[in-house]
């Protein structure tokens, strides 16, 4: 067994900063966790993303950047070489003791039925900053090939758990700014797909309505009482009907139905949205699972997690609390998948996102 030092960087659908992750693996189920950090993004990056985002809506061509999208995209970038160096110093690690980045980039566009997912971000360019090997382009081979392209995390979600001996059927659930799960059955694949929104809808909201980028400890929705009504309306979206795997884009929900709601109740209601849409996503797994283990920003909102342990009936635990990180899942993720990248084994899954047959992906950039 080969052992790869590897480090993930991973920017997700909240644009809250860059999380990076050290661990060491085989690519396959050995894997040492190493140290992690978190480095936010100021309110003037948060813009920046946002109107990329905004621009981002009306593209066809993947490889396109027009006006926003490029100077978001050499933001991107420059901010994880700053982030990996900061990283580096602070942990005592040498560029030559890491084997390969595994770098995501930031969505901005997820379209996976027009054969479509953006992500910005140089990976070449910032291969050539760090002066080291970057993996990147993670989902585009997938889309291409016909797969939803999401959620790519499933593959790490199996090997903690054979790692863990951990009682299965278990679910991981990951609460970003879109919410997805993965079910790990006894035997076979995982299935995977996403639940519905995470976080952004409600971020989305505290921002407009406070100037606050989110409901810290879900005290906001705390206060409030959920508008029922409002709630069956947003269920019957049609994303609910689609069997799996499925994957959403940021922007696929709207926030219009609590326009007119006070910001408590808007924020009840958008966290109840976010727990219910979970609850029902558990009626398309085989079976139930005895465990879900939560990560993702969504685990640190307690208003959220009592939401979803009244209305899931399962037990719910924090990813933390087994060993595993909340916080640092997805940065573990994309160095772990890096490694597989390198080693040209599969990153999805028929059962995770739809592809015809095990897919590997991404682009190896060198320094030269």
């Amino acid at each position: 067994m080969s052992w790869f030092k590897s480090i993930g960087v991973m920017s997700g659908t909240s644009m809250d900063g860059v999380d990076v992750a050290f661990i060491e693996t085989d690519g396959v189920s050995a894997i040492r966790q190493g140290p992690r950090a978190f480095f936010p993004y100021s309110e003037s990056d948060r813009a920046a993303l946002r109107e990329a985002l905004s621009e981002a809506a009306s593209l066809t061509d993947r490889d396109a950047r027009p006006g926003a999208l490029a100077t978001a995209q050499a933001l991107i970038t420059g901010r994880h070489q700053t982030a990996v160096e900061d990283f580096l110093a602070g942990n005592g690690l040498t560029r030559s003791g890491v084997d390969i980045i595994g770098f995501h980039g930031q969505t901005v566009l997820h379209r996976p039925e027009r054969r479509l997912t953006v992500q910005i971000g140089d990976g070449d360019s910032l291969a050539q900053a760090l002066r080291m090997p970057v993996a990147w382009d993670m989902r585009a081979a997938d889309v291409a090939a016909g797969g939803q392209g999401a959620p790519l995390v499933p593959v790490y979600h199996r090997a903690l758990a054979e790692a863990a001996k951990l009682d299965l059927p278990a679910a991981v659930l990951n609460i970003g700014g879109v919410a997805n799960i993965t079910f790990l059955p006894k035997q076979g694949d995982p299935i995977a797909f996403d639940t519905g929104p995470g976080n952004a809808l409600l971020d989305d909201l505290m921002l407009e309505r406070t100037g606050t980028a989110l409901d810290r400890d879900g005290v906001t929705a705390a206060r409030g009482t959920v508008d029922e009504l409002v709630l069956r309306q947003f269920l019957a979206h049609p994303y609910f009907l689609k069997p799996a795997p499925k994957s959403l884009d940021r922007n696929d929900f709207s926030r219009g139905a609590v326009a007119d709601l006070e910001t408590a109740d808007a924020a009840a209601t958008l966290t109840a949205f976010t727990a219910a849409s979970i609850a029902k996503s558990l009626d398309l797994v085989p079976q139930r699972p005895t465990k879900i283990i939560v990560c993702g920003g969504g685990a640190s909102n307690p208003t959220l997690m009592k939401m979803l342990v009244e209305r899931c009936g399962v037990d719910l635990v924090s990813a933390d609390s087994i060993g595993w990180s909340a916080d640092a899942m997805e940065a573990q993720a994309f160095a772990y998948l890096a490694v597989r990248a390198l080693n040209g084994l599969p990153l999805t899954f028929p059962g995770t996102t739809g592809v015809a047959q095990p897919m590997t992906g991404g682009i190896i950039s060198r320094p030269v």
